[in-house]
């Protein structure tokens, strides 16, 4: 190897210094670490920004957050910041290469951040070549035997260090690699000749080799000392083994064979097998040890399952009638289907599998509580929302530390019987996730081909839930997987109209705050005018929720007023309601008396039940541009083209030019931008808007419609009829237009709705222009 060069350049350099906290950076070396303090992260942007070079330097003082020129040692690294990124913690992620040692001159900044002059530290050396090469093989050999002894560094990397040629860079990445003391690395850092360098990591390799092998010894000594603990856990395994060449069992064992005993006989036939063999392998493990917990762990759920217990009390369809009717009203067709299930069920004892769908606060969840109590059974539930993981559904297997089984198995448990009503609530929130996805978990159980030899991962033994009442509840069918779809019978529950929320708030929500609140129908007094004040002005839902809440208020604020004012009584009228409850929260919705232009009034379906859906329209000069605003989804943006284009294939007939498209802009919007809107059902609405707006005609506003449409004008039909005729029916609307084939849906409307609008079938988008625009 040549001389090098014994002069070292001391050229000076101006940069910002990063003091670090038990980490030295060498040349060459590419460290990662996370920048944290305000002065730290000031300095690496400052250094970043202008040419990416930042002095590292290790700090002397370590407990010191803010450090300033005597906080640190004089010989640091200055190194090229190559990536830096900022973390959600406020901390800041840096990835540097060290370049070249440089030692600190005069600080000439120290807020906000130190700003230091440096002069760099070349690499001489007073040694001839010869020696250099030696020197270097020496520091190869040691690093291998130290790497040997410890085994913290892999071959590979001992391999590819030793095959680094040039010396500076050899000690440099030997050192950050090998070297973990930190007065070690900076003496190494601050040794300016090259063959001295050497000569001290040789130095410290032998120091940390001797301590290697001292630690390696002292463990093989602990290790081979027995302590009293090892001692007697050894001489307990003794007798265990003398006790059972005796023939004696070990007294856990026996407990468990007890209580086996007395339930064989329920047991199926591999559930007995399995059993049997557990108690074995109990009798065999050390009672103290893990195994041992886990065999009784899974014993206990064995012996627990009630494997032959059902509740078949004599069910008379008329007392189920009865328990349905006490605990809702209306939701007559509902209780219908209800009805027609438990008489089947009296014949076939395999329980079908329903879901019942439909809007928040509907009633989902009790109705299935009003099933357990008419049937008699043990009620169980269990939340399916945010489920992402199968085991919760069917287990974890038993080879897994804090194993369980599965909430079916779990809830079978808690009931005592193996025929309860078992309640899948929000079923559609499911979620799959890494963990597997729990609705295939479900398709085995809710299967009633299958379920009869349900398997849980846990217990690994077939258990029978084909007589299990499953209900499952949802907000929406969409979100359900259709395998699992196939295996439920669906019954949708309707939103409430406000005659019928009138009767459950007087028969069952009133009562119900009332002796919550403790209080009478005579000290609070309520009469239906009052209820129905709050359900027009206080609520806007499909359920009863939040009028539930509304009327807690009013208890509590009642409460509050007959305690204060010495009162024994009190009537609650609208005056007070208002008082109590603040301003009306929601205006009834007042048709426009005059038509407007380009304005027309659709309706829509939503998770909580149906609503109005104006559609606004603007004809404006341009090159024929068309704006979609209001958040509207992907189907519904191809009906309001779909709606374009027969407008344009029928421009004659409503008087227009036939490239009007190409002198004007059509913006087409729907209010509550915010709110995401999507569906076929509006290319009706937005036909009728895009002729109002280009024509001129004015559009009825008591009018409200919806449909499907085709390019050739034909009107196709919709779902969601009976909400959204409700919600025609609430906004005050004197006319409905729907699609001539959901005039057979209108069954499921209630009379008062039907009674009280004009109801008008669609054949072709003409009919809903002819009834709405004026001429």
């Amino acid at each position: 190897m040549p001389r090098t060069k014994k002069q070292p350049r001391n050229d000076r350099v101006i940069l910002p210094v990063l003091p670090l906290r038990g980490m030295t950076v060498f040349p060459s070396m590419v460290v990662h670490f996370d920048v944290g303090r305000d002065q730290s992260i000031a300095a690496l942007e400052d250094g970043f920004n202008a040419d990416q070079r930042v002095f590292f330097v290790t700090q002397a003082n370590q407990q010191e957050t803010v450090p300033t020129r005597r906080d640190c040692f004089d010989v640091g690294t200055i190194a090229l910041v190559k990536q830096v990124a900022r973390m959600p913690d406020q901390t800041v992620r840096v990835l540097a290469e060290g370049i070249q040692r440089a030692k600190i001159e005069s600080i000439i900044q120290e807020e906000p951040f130190l700003k230091a002059v440096l002069s760099r530290i070349g690499n001489a050396t007073s040694r001839d070549g010869d020696e250099l090469v030696a020197l270097g093989r020496v520091v190869r050999a040691h690093l291998k035997e130290f790497a040997e002894e410890c085994g913290r560094i892999a071959p590979e990397a001992v391999q590819t260090m030793c095959g680094i040629e040039d010396l500076t860079q050899l000690v440099d990445v030997v050192a950050a690699n090998a070297v973990v003391g930190l007065s070690e690395r900076q003496r190494i850092l601050e040794t300016t000749d090259v063959a001295e360098r050497l000569s001290v990591l040789s130095e410290i390799l032998v120091h940390e080799k001797n301590i290697a092998s001292l630690e390696k010894s002292l463990q093989t000594r602990i290790h081979g000392q027995m302590e009293k603990s090892q001692r007697e856990a050894y001489l307990r395994e003794q007798m265990h083994a003398i006790r059972k060449e005796l023939g004696g069992t070990d007294t856990t064992g026996a407990s468990y064979r007890d209580k086996f005993a007395l339930r064989e006989k329920a047991m199926p036939e591999e559930a007995r097998e399995k059993t049997s063999r557990e108690i074995a392998r109990l009798e065999r493990v050390h009672p103290d040890s893990p195994e041992a917990y886990t065999i009784e762990n899974r014993l206990e759920w064995l012996l627990d399952l009630p494997w032959s217990t059902y509740l078949e009390p004599e069910i008379a369809i008329q007392d189920a009638r009865r328990v349905l009717e006490e605990d809702h009203d209306g939701l007559s067709d509902v209780k219908k289907r209800l009805l027609e299930f438990l008489a089947v069920s009296k014949v076939n004892p395999k329980s079908p599998i329903i879901c019942l769908v439909g809007p928040p606060g509907v009633g989902k969840t009790s109705i299935a509580q009003s099933v357990a109590r008419a049937l008699k059974r043990q009620y169980v539930r269990i939340s399916l929302g945010g489920v992402r993981d199968e085991a919760e559904i069917r287990g974890h297997r038993s080879t897994y530390v804090g194993a369980l089984p599965g909430s079916l198995i779990n809830g079978i448990r808690r009931a005592k019987t193996a025929n309860p009503v078992f309640l899948l609530d929000e079923i559609d929130k499911l979620s799959a996730g890494i963990q597997g996805d729990p609705a295939a978990a479900l398709l085995e159980a809710l299967d009633p081909e299958q379920n009869k030899a349900f398997r849980d991962h846990y217990l690994d033994v077939p258990f029978d839930l084909s007589r299990v009442l499953f209900i499952a509840t949802a907000n929406t069918a969409d979100t359900i997987p259709k395998p699992l779809m196939d295996r439920m019978e669906v019954i949708e529950i309707p939103s409430y109209t406000n005659l019928e929320k009138l009767d459950i708030a007087r028969n069952h929500l009133l009562p119900k705050q009332r002796l919550a609140h403790g209080l009478t129908e005579k000290t609070m007094r309520v009469n239906d005018d009052t209820i129905m004040f709050v359900i027009n002005g206080y609520t806007r839902e499909a359920g009863v929720r939040e009028m539930e809440r509304n009327l807690a208020a009013l208890c509590r604020k009642t409460a509050v007023e007959l305690l204060e004012r010495g009162k024994r009584s009190m009537t609650i009228t609208v005056k007070r309601v208002e008082g109590f409850l603040g301003p009306v929260k929601y205006a009834e919705d007042h048709v426009e008396k005059e038509p407007l232009c380009g304005v027309v009034n659709g309706l829509a379906y939503t998770a909580v039940g149906g609503s109005t859906l104006t559609i606004e329209c603007a004809a404006l000069p341009g090159a024929g541009k068309l704006d979609l605003t209001g958040s509207l989804g992907e189907v519904m943006q191809e009906s309001a083209r779909a709606a374009l284009s027969f407008i344009r294939a029928n421009a004659k007939s409503y008087g227009l030019d036939n490239d009007f498209h190409e002198k004007l802009d059509l913006h087409v919007h729907v209010p509550e931008g915010a709110v995401p809107k999507d569906g076929p059902s509006a290319g009706v609405t937005l036909t009728c808007a895009l002729v109002s707006a280009l024509t001129g005609r004015s559009a009825r506003q008591d009018v409200a419609m919806t449909g499907e449409i085709t390019l050739r004008g034909r009107v196709l039909p919709i779902g969601g009829v009976r909400e959204k005729v409700l919600a025609a029916y609430r906004s005050g609307m004197k006319t409905v237009l729907l699609p001539e084939e959901n005039l057979k849906d209108l069954v499921d409307v209630p009379d008062q709705a039907r009674k009280a609008m004009d109801i008008r079938a669609l054949r072709t988008i003409d009919d809903a222009i002819n009834w709405t625009l004026s001429a």
